[in-house]
């Protein structure tokens, strides 16, 4: 069979595919859009097709290029597959300029998402560029350009997707898989697009929240820049009207406001207030470099404190200074951590879904797109087996009036213990003991002092993770809420309840207080639920650093350092690169 006619067929049934699949994602195009398809050649630059398709052949049938690895190597061998082993950035006196910019420009353009720069082949790409630009190359020379543009588009379309660093290398406990589409039929869908660029980007998540994570990245980085923001000293814990070192204020006060938490000079006290009425003069408030930590410099700190992860209390304590003193760089590369967290996530989550982010403390229910029901939650413990994972699966079932099966590890190490020393524990506490599998195990009978309060919510998953309410509400007024053996609890639970069944609230109270004990209730349509773990995140679009409960910025904010900060050698490159694409 002719190879062009060949080459035709494939692209054909690759555009049939995707439309029958109903593929949107990743470059997809809608049907009766125009299909790109590389151009029937018979020359490149003077250069016999069949020579370049030779050239071609062995270097696919080589090593891969720097910086490629074996799997991004694969994908494009199997790219080039699909097209009959086609070139797929030439034309007839050399590159294929408007696609070949379009690449070029969007590797350029990574340094805004957050990723390493360096892990494409910029520098080698600009050479081999630049060396078949304004003279008769080779065809080893065409082919050299040809598979670094192919795998520079396939390692940047790969990282898009799912990510240019591995979870469980950097130890976070993370159980979401990003790859929920193929990333062959992602990268062809997308090559196949003639808009590349905007392609491209829509291979990267393109939600509210990244997008402000992106331009908070940018401000971040003209921070470093300018050699980030002083330390404030150590010393006493301050409340308002306390005094302290000018110094020391002023340092508060200059630290703040790099970071966008002005605190302006005190308004007149009652005592400053009442001397001007009874005709004794106005005394002038504290200045910015006074020895007063005022109401306004202690409202800026409760507004660095709601930002940061930190209980709100105005005060400036140990905890507050050492979050001031985090570096500018470490804050930064905390953003590009948190960037690459949600290029692990799949790009769409549904029209209807749960989420709770671990860190913010907070469940977020979506409907049809839309946010319509957010409440606080109370995550697992930051030690020993207490840490909340990160996980997707589909809530299935609603119990109203759950007994509490308690784990044998729980029992073990909290329960019998409790018994031996008091033999009137388990009355005391509504539990009960009960066999199951030849062992003795203990169960808290449904009712208001189950420690699963009147209703918990059911998506099996391997790690026994679920939604529940509690009797405890107290706890929510905390700021910092870990306080659970992994579950998570409800502030809201007979609204979590109303989304997930679709009854009236009435019905639902009914069903938690006077309704049978342990009645599960399947849900009309599962509901997939995503427990997650972002250390920054946009709310009511500001920036907040959440509290990072299980250290896990630790392993990889280094990792990303070199995305949050692109190195000397690589700006190089990269202006090399901009250079020889601006004449392409």
């Amino acid at each position: 069979m002719p190879r062009l006619q060949l080459l035709m067929m494939v692209v054909v049934s690759i555009a049939l595919a995707a439309a029958c699949n109903g593929e949107s994602g990743g470059g997809g195009l809608s049907n009766g859009d125009e299909v790109w398809a590389p151009a029937k050649l018979t020359s490149v630059a003077g250069v016999p097709e069949a020579e370049i398709e030779k050239a071609l052949r062995a270097r696919l049938a080589g090593a891969p290029p720097a910086r490629i690895d074996d799997h991004k190597w694969a994908h494009a061998k199997r790219l080039y597959k699909m097209y009959g082993d086609n070139p797929l950035w030439l034309a007839e006196d050399g590159l294929h300029t408007e696609r070949a910019f379009a690449l070029t420009n969007a590797l350029l353009n990574t340094e805004s998402d957050g990723m390493r720069m360096d892990s494409y082949p910029i520098g080698e790409l600009a050479t081999a560029i630049a060396a078949i630009k304004g003279q008769k190359p080779t065809a080893e020379q065409l082919v050299n350009a040809e598979v670094l543009l192919t795998s520079a588009f396939v390692a940047l379309g790969v990282d898009y997707l799912g990510g240019q660093v591995k979870p469980k290398s950097v130890s976070q406990n993370w159980h979401i898989d990003a790859h929920d589409e193929n990333e062959d039929s992602a990268l062809v869908r997308s090559i196949r697009n003639p808009a590349l660029d905007k392609a491209l980007a829509t291979m990267r998540p393109t939600d509210e929240d990244y997008l402000g994570l992106m331009k908070e990245l940018a401000r971040y980085r003209a921070i470093v820049a300018k050699g980030g923001w002083p330390t404030v000293p150590e010393g006493k814990a301050l409340k308002a009207g306390d005094s302290d070192s000018p110094a020391r204020l002023s340092a508060l006060r200059t630290r703040l406001a790099a970071e966008g938490f002005g605190a302006p000079a005190a308004a007149a006290t009652p005592a400053d207030s009442a001397a001007s009425a009874s005709g004794g003069g106005t005394r002038p408030a504290p200045a910015a470099g006074s020895g007063v930590y005022d109401p306004a410099l202690a409202a800026a700190v409760a507004a660095f404190q709601a930002r940061h992860g930190i209980v709100v209390d105005s005060a400036l304590g140990a905890e507050t200074v050492k979050s001031l003193n985090l570096p500018a760089a470490y804050r930064l590369q905390q953003i590009a951590a948190n960037l690459e967290r949600y290029r692990w996530l799949p790009r769409a989550f549904g029209a209807r879904y749960v989420a709770v982010n671990v860190p913010a403390f907070r469940l977020e229910a979506f409907d049809g797109g839309r946010k319509t029901l957010e409440m606080k939650v109370i995550v697992g413990e930051d030690y020993e087996d207490k840490a909340t994972p990160v996980f997707a699966d589909s809530m299935e079932f609603v119990v109203f009036r759950p007994y509490w099966n308690v784990t044998p590890d729980i029992a073990a190490k909290e329960i019998f213990p409790k018994l031996a020393s008091n033999p009137g524990y388990l009355a005391a506490n509504d539990m009960e003991t009960y066999r199951e599998g030849g062992a003795t195990r203990i169960r808290q009978r449904p009712g208001p002092k189950n420690s699963l309060g009147l209703v918990k919510f059911l998506f099996p998953n391997d790690f026994n993770i679920y939604f529940h309410d509690t009797p405890f509400g107290e706890l929510f007024k905390e700021d910092v809420r870990a306080f659970s053996h992994g579950c998570i609890r409800l502030e809201k639970p007979e609204l979590l309840a109303q989304y997930a069944l679709g009854w009236d609230v009435e019905r639902i109270r009914e069903a938690m207080e006077n309704g049978s004990n342990n009645r599960t209730i399947k849900v009309p349509q599962k509901i997939p639920v995503y427990i997650i773990y972002a250390t920054t995140y946009i709310r009511n679009g500001q920036l907040h650093f959440g509290n990072d409960l299980y250290q896990r910025d630790e392993g990889l904010a280094p990792a990303v350092a070199e995305g949050a900060m692109p190195s000397p050698q690589t700006r190089q490159a990269v202006e090399a690169l901009r250079r020889i694409a601006a004449t392409t």
